[in-house]
């Protein structure tokens, strides 16, 4: 569905920077405030980093799986708020991952010792 999206939204995207750009923006901003939000009240409440990391990065996701089907589903595949969704999933993936790369270090701004967990495999 999603490689659909884009092969509908494509050519807008190259013909549009700008408003690419002004989607953008703002999505980013958003995501890297909710981010640092939740992520220096983890560490003011003086939680450790393995619940301080994920509630930065669940706090900063945008659902944007939902929000691709939601606009689908009411808008259509050529509206604008398909558009949207299709800027916010592209700009989504690389926003976190600098995210993830800010959370690995900063690691030891946390207290305690850390521990990392890890799911046993049954055999």
């Amino acid at each position: 569905m999603l490689v659909l999206l884009f092969s509908f939204q494509g050519e807008v995207i190259l013909e549009n920077p700008l408003h690419i750009l002004m989607i953008a923006v703002p999505l980013i901003l958003q995501t890297f405030l909710i981010f640092f939000i939740a992520y220096f009240a983890s560490k003011a409440l003086k939680l450790p980093h393995a619940i301080a990391a994920p509630a930065g990065m669940i706090g900063a996701s945008n659902f944007f799986e939902l929000s691709v089907a939601v606009a689908i589903a009411l808008f259509g595949m050529d509206s604008p708020a398909a558009l949207a969704t299709v800027v916010g999933v592209l700009t989504e993936v690389p926003v976190m991952l600098i995210l993830v790369k800010i959370a690995n270090s900063t690691r030891q701004w946390f207290p305690g010792k850390e521990t990392r967990v890890v799911n046993p495999v049954k055999r």
